[in-house]
């Protein structure tokens, strides 16, 4: 948090008595009273004002006419939510309230003016737009009785602000100017004890030289450019020292990791014009052995030191035997607490504070080809991972924000990439509960990288806005790596800068100059790169592509197969009716900017290999087929080449809005065909085919060698004939890769063939199962016409065979299961192979489940197979609810499985 009335001397002690304070017990009481102001706000126009912010912060002030709303709050999302857009809600579409997300809808809102797919980051707001004025949030506080100092917080306001309490002007927009920036001011003196104190906050939105929340190509932006506190308010009270940003780093101090030290960090302000002396004392908890510290601080007046405990100032902090927080599927997540209280030469315990933490430790280096590696606990890490959006008006739901998480987890994936967007503070909890690492950083495309525009101020603010973050994130376990830059580097003044910042702040982790291959001045090689593609390419590319661009090699910070298309239920939940067939604007709207204005790429694509769709239908169930073995693909290549694959950011995980592309679970958290190609792909332990040279490999993930496989691969024919088979025994090494046989280029040979590879443990359980269509023509690609967004090929290969599957026959029967799973007996009871055999539920009142996650789906069933499916809703307790059970493919007829 910024305070505006103190200095930022940063001071350390480095030197103490380690026997005398060593003997000291005590106990830290529980934190001082904090009050979260989130409810009873009001807000209004200033251009439907005329008076002062003196008079609004007033308690006697009459606030007529003004909307209720709570904070966090854009002033649309507080529109929205009160039903203001309502009136002009269009015919046809669901729901009682107007939805900017329904087909065109943003269009009709006011201020929308700005051309189709363009950056409206970059512009300015329309002179005629309600959102050209300023915003004006109002509040009542109440604030309890008894001395002490009054610290009122936001942690968001976007772009700038005036801040007023009770008639007196705290902040001008000068001063509260940034949308990462965090405050915290003073307002001791201009309160008083009671329930009539009013807190005044006039916002405006980022202009087109602004360092504010952007959209860039991944969707559209609202016209109030996510104006207003998006961030949470609080009033804190404490005595005179106030104890801010504690961190705890780890230093394993050998590999085995089984000690490790650890440094105590916090902020200490004295916020009196006197100096104070008083003792900071420090507990570590969850650890082996409790820790107690504590150490004597004097403050001058005014002063605002950090603080730091050391191994070389307390033995105690040479810890063994503790538990070492992990990633999810490599170890535990175990979080210790930390508190620390101040306690004045009076006895006052002035301010307290309390953090949690993993006693883990994160590095990156530059291998032997150059490539960024990054290694948790000192072992190499695989990063693969997605790109993170939140919604797009920045609407939280708690519910909705731990439903991600279990979705990250059952993809198999072990990072989420934030490209600026930084999120609450349930995310990064979340992050460090459930070992979801984060790689965070400013944004692309806008003011953030238009360097040679800014301003003396411009960098203060982005340095100001660098601090703010780097304090709030410095102690979470599940920080890997901060990015002054994204698609590029900033100029060596500006990242000098930032670098200062991180090294002030004590910032743990790694730092990269940007996501971009560029080299810099003060830090060199980056040893990443984001040269796409973004756009639909075939499964072979990412093995194939060696050297020029998104391929299986290096670190690809963002990349993607393009479009992610939901099934024809989920598209119905955001085009009209009348926009669902044949594609239309409506459909290129919910696409992407810039280069991403249509799904041109993929639907080319997908005439040449499958042959041109005729329905609705049967378009989504082919870009599903293309969805699930390009996703899996991509993450399967970069495994099979790991280490030298570093790691692969899917771009991205998810949606700010119902879109067409890049995500691999849609808005309303449906898992889609990517998902399931990505989640395969992700399996701990993994049998895949190589497009490139038709090996059949094996990749472990696991930290622990694996023994007593067994893998089988099988070619058959459309018709289910085996035209071959072979069996090799299989032991991996501990995170490696074996490949374990070579299937020749025979039984490869015609129009379309089906490779299934079937690894077993010693007792003969299926490990890892995955199929494989296959074409005997092979996608040719053209390298010489590569850019960011995908590679032409000369000749695409032949799926078509696909669409002439003979028609097969399953049969579906829901299993009883009291543990709150679902479980479905899918039979393939004909003659021919059953494929892109998925399961769909519906509720009673027959609307779409909101989301199953299942063992498996988009799966091949040989004639007479059979397999159980089981499926955890991502919401347990709506599984009563899910009524019938629907089994769609390739080539069968939809089946249903009835409730029992």
């Amino acid at each position: 948090m910024e305070r505006i009335f103190c200095s930022r001397a940063v001071l350390v002690f480095k030197r103490m008595n380690r026997a005398f304070f060593g003997l000291l017990i005590f106990a830290i009481g529980p934190a001082l009273p904090a009050q979260t102001l989130d409810t009873g706000w009001q807000l209004k126009t200033a251009c439907a004002l005329a008076e002062s912010g003196a008079q609004i912060s007033q308690s006697t002030y009459a606030a007529n006419g003004w909307l209720a709303t709570a904070v966090p709050s854009t002033v649309i999302a507080a529109q929205l939510a009160a039903g203001v857009f309502d009136p002009i809600k269009p015919a046809g579409q669901p729901g009682s309230h107007f939805d900017p997300y329904w087909g065109m809808n943003l269009r009709l809102m006011p201020g929308t003016t700005y051309p189709i797919g363009t950056f409206f980051s970059n512009q300015e707001v329309p002179a005629d737009s309600p959102y050209k004025c300023g915003w004006w949030y109002r509040t009542r506080f109440n604030v309890a009785t008894g001395g002490g100092r009054r610290w009122l917080q936001f942690a968001g306001i976007n772009y700038r602000g005036a801040v007023w309490v009770n008639g007196h002007q705290i902040a001008g927009p000068d001063e509260v100017a940034g949308a990462y920036r965090r405050y915290e001011f003073d307002v001791t003196d201009v309160t008083t004890a009671g329930p009539d104190n009013v807190v005044a906050v006039e916002t405006f939105a980022p202009g087109a030289k602004d360092l504010g929340i952007n959209w860039v190509d991944w969707n559209p932006c609202p016209a109030d450019k996510n104006m207003g506190l998006w961030g949470e308010v609080t009033l804190r009270s404490s005595g005179a020292v106030i104890v801010r940003a504690p961190q705890v780093e780890t230093h394993f101090t050998a590999d085995n990791l089984r000690a490790a030290d650890l440094t105590i960090r916090a902020l200490l302000t004295n916020a009196t014009g006197t100096s104070v002396s008083g003792v900071l004392r420090a507990q570590l908890q969850g650890l082996a052995l409790p820790v107690q510290l504590a150490l004597p601080v004097t403050l001058a007046a005014h002063e605002a030191r950090e603080v730091e405990m050391t191994p070389l100032q307390f033995a105690a902090l040479h810890v063994s035997k503790a538990e070492v927080w992990w990633p999810y599927g490599l170890g535990g997540q175990h979080l210790n607490t930390l508190r620390l209280a101040f306690t004045t030469d009076d006895g006052e315990v002035s301010d307290t504070s309390q953090t949690r933490f993993g006693v883990r430790e994160m590095s990156s280096e530059l291998d032997t080809h150059g490539h960024r590696l990054f290694r948790v606990n000192r072992h190499p890490i695989l990063i693969r991972g997605g790109g993170w959006s939140p919604d797009m008006l920045l609407r939280e739901s708690p519910k909705r924000m731990t439903q991600q998480f279990k979705l990250v987890r059952d993809l198999g994936l072990n990072t989420v990439r934030l490209e600026g967007k930084l999120e609450t503070e349930q995310f990064f909890n979340l992050a460090d509960e459930q070992g979801v690492l984060v790689m965070a950083g400013w944004c692309c495309c806008d003011h953030w990288e238009h360097w040679k525009d800014w301003t003396a101020q411009d960098l203060a603010i982005a340095t100001r806005s660098l601090r703010a973050q780097m304090l709030r994130l410095r102690g979470h376990a599940s920080m890997l790596v901060w990015l002054n830059g994204s698609d590029g580097p900033p100029p060596a003044s500006v990242e000098q800068a930032y670098l200062d910042v991180e090294r002030e702040t004590h910032w743990p982790n790694a730092v990269l100059s940007s996501a971009a291959a560029n080299a810099t001045v003060p830090t060199g090689k980056s040893g990443v790169k984001m040269l796409g593609p973004y756009d639909y390419v075939v499964p072979s590319y990412w093995l194939r592509d060696v050297a020029k661009a998104g391929g299986a090699y290096g670190f690809n910070t963002e990349t993607s197969p393009g479009p992610a298309i939901p099934d024809a239920s989920e598209l119905a939940r955001f085009l009209p009716g009348n926009k669902l067939w044949p594609m239309n604007s409506t459909w290129d709207y919910h696409t992407g900017g810039g280069k991403y204005k249509s799904l041109s790429v993929m639907d080319r694509a997908m005439d040449n290999i499958y042959g041109k769709p005729s329905s609705v239908d049967e378009y989504v169930h082919t870009a599903e087929a293309m969805a699930y073995d390009a996703e899996r693909a991509m993450f399967e290549a970069y495994g099979r080449n790991k280490y030298v694959s570093t790691g692969v950011v899917q771009w991205m995980l998810n949606n700010a809005w119902p879109s067409l592309i890049w995500h691999l679970y849609d808005y309303n958290l449906q898992p889609g065909a990517g998902y399931y190609g990505t989640k395969k792909a992700n399996e701990p332990i993994h049998a895949q085919f190589s497009y490139d040279d038709h090996s059949a490999v094996v990749v472990n993930s696991r930290f622990s060698a694996v023994n007593g496989l067994r893998l089988t691969a099988l070619v058959y024919s459309p018709e289910g004939k085996v035209l071959y088979r072979a069996a090799q025994p299989v032991r991996v090494a501990a995170d490696g890769v074996a490949r374990v046989l070579q299937i020749p280029q025979g039984p490869l040979q015609g129009n379309l063939r089906m490779v299934r590879l079937v690894l077993r443990n010693a007792s003969g359980e299926t490990v890892s199962h995955n199929d494989y269509w296959l074409s005997g023509k092979e996608t040719r690609l053209d390298w010489s016409r590569t850019d960011y967004t995908h590679t032409e090929p000369f000749e695409f290969e032949d799926l078509s065979g696909l669409r002439k599957l003979p028609a097969a026959t399953v049969v579906a029967k829901r299993l009883p299961d009291a543990s709150g799973s679902i479980r479905v007996l899918v039979t393939n009871t004909g003659n021919g192979i059953a494929s892109q055999l998925q399961l769909l539920t519906e509720r009673s009142d027959g609307q779409p489940y909101d989301a199953v996650l299942w063992s498996d789906s988009f799966l091949q069933l040989m004639p007479g197979e059979r397999v159980v499916l089981t499926g955890r809703p991502l919401d347990p307790s709506t599984a009563v609810d899910v009524a019938s059970i629907k089994v769609v493919g390739w080539n069968v007829a939809p089946v249903k499985s009835e409730r029992r």
